[in-house]
């Protein structure tokens, strides 16, 4: 049995903002299914103010919301910029009256599909294009700059590589694929980017800072050989909303990839099993691959994991003040991120017992000393690609390795 109360901090350009009390909040972030890139997260938060001063926020502020952990840290759970500011009247009194800020903020996604570029690319692997574009969009150059800013106004301890970072987050470089080069042709940055993070079987995301990130294939896989899975029990989550869902949606069986754009080249691949029991259920799936052979591997990988429907679960959400949740588990929540890996235990026998899967989206939603996290959690098999020999952990011991283990099925050794 552990209390804990929520502490927020919210900040506003840069400065911390007290002189209101957060009076709700609500956040979502990530994205609604695994065939689609994740879309710019928002945040909706209303602030009571009784002293009729200026809120000092305008079309366009950046925005931050923190809130401390059970060992007083601040943790980042959303960072964008405003897109729409409420003033309202809520109550009067014989002398004072109380005013609400009702503030709309969206992630730095939400740039992306307002940016264009020419998208010259030569060969390389996906992070590395991804690296390209995003940098020239993120990162300022020395020209950039506004001529009357002055040193006193950059933090001391701002690097010189991230001074004029704009939203730049971790990008997993090289990459897993080699992509096509890319001749000049205009398009949104967005659709640039997701095409290929599709293509190099990644995605793009907005860490909690609110910067643009990018992991690869691989990358799910390698957390969880390092980190395993967040281990929760459904026995702390609320029980009425629980759900689970198995959608013929999700499967396919008839993949045609499209690759190396110069050529129009494809691949075709298919499930005979899967037909006959699902019916046929195609997809043409367009990248822009190199390499027939990464082409091909796509195809088998689509075809593998997903021939056959396995369950999402499609909403569970924690009470973070419940006072059954343990601080170990409290603190991941409250860290939650795209990809991160969780165990749902202690649910019931006809959905599975145990649910192992990745965090695709997931939302808090706050009121006064109240707030919540919902997760929508998509199986692991839907996400693993093999790891290769060289990155295996090199500190990893045999006997550390299931001795169930058989090699079909040692696509990752956690």
């Amino acid at each position: 049995m552990t209390q804990w109360n929520p502490v927020w901090k919210v900040e506003i350009d840069g400065v911390e903002y007290t002189n209101a009390v957060l009076a709700n909040l609500s956040i979502r972030s990530g994205r609604t299914n695994i065939y689609e890139q994740a879309q710019a997260g928002y945040v909706n938060l209303q602030l009571l103010d009784v002293t009729q001063c200026i809120i000092p926020v305008s079309i366009n502020s950046t925005i931050s919301v923190s809130i401390q952990d059970t060992s007083g840290t601040f943790i980042a759970i959303f960072g964008g910029n405003v897109v729409d500011i409420g003033l309202e009247i809520l109550d009067v009194g014989s002398t004072l009256f109380t005013q609400t800020y009702s503030i709309t903020a969206l992630g730095a996604l939400a740039r992306l599909p307002k940016a264009l570029t020419n998208g010259v690319l030569s060969k390389d692997f996906d992070g590395n294009q991804i690296e390209v574009i995003l940098t020239d969009l993120l990162l300022n150059s020395w020209s950039e700059v506004a001529g009357a800013l002055t040193w006193a106004a950059y933090d001391p301890t701002t690097t010189w590589a991230t001074a004029e970072n704009v939203g730049l987050g971790e990008i997993d470089t090289p990459g897993d694929y080699e992509l096509a080069a890319r001749s000049s042709d205009r398009t949104d940055v967005y659709s640039l980017v997701s095409a290929l993070a599709t293509s190099g079987l990644g995605y793009i995301y907005e860490d909690g800072q609110g910067r643009i990130s990018y992991a690869d294939s691989t990358h799910r896989s390698q957390y969880l050989q390092t980190n395993g899975y967040v281990q929760l029990t459904a026995n702390q989550a609320r029980a009425a909303g629980l759900r689970t869902e198995t959608r013929a949606g999700d499967v396919r069986n008839n993949l045609t990839i499209k690759y190396n754009a110069t050529s129009s080249a494809e691949v075709s691949a298919s499930d005979a099993t899967s037909i006959s029991t699902y019916g046929t259920l195609s997809q043409i799936i367009t990248t822009t691959l190199h390499n027939s052979a990464d082409a091909t591997a796509q195809a088998n990988f689509y075809l593998g994991l997903r021939s056959s429907p396995q369950p999402n679960f499609s909403e569970i959400t924690f009470d973070l003040t419940n006072p059954e949740l343990d601080d170990a588990d409290r603190d991941d929540l409250i860290g939650v991120f795209m990809g991160q890996p969780v165990a749902i235990n202690d649910l019931p026998a006809n959905m599975g017992s145990i649910f192992q899967g990745f965090v695709e989206g997931w939302g808090f939603q706050a009121s006064y000393n109240q707030v919540s996290v919902s997760l929508l959690v998509s199986p692991t098999a839907y996400s693993l690609q093999a790891l290769e020999w060289q990155q295996v952990s090199g500190t990893k011991i045999w006997s550390g390795v299931s001795p169930t283990l058989d090699w079909q099925r040692a696509t990752i050794v956690t």
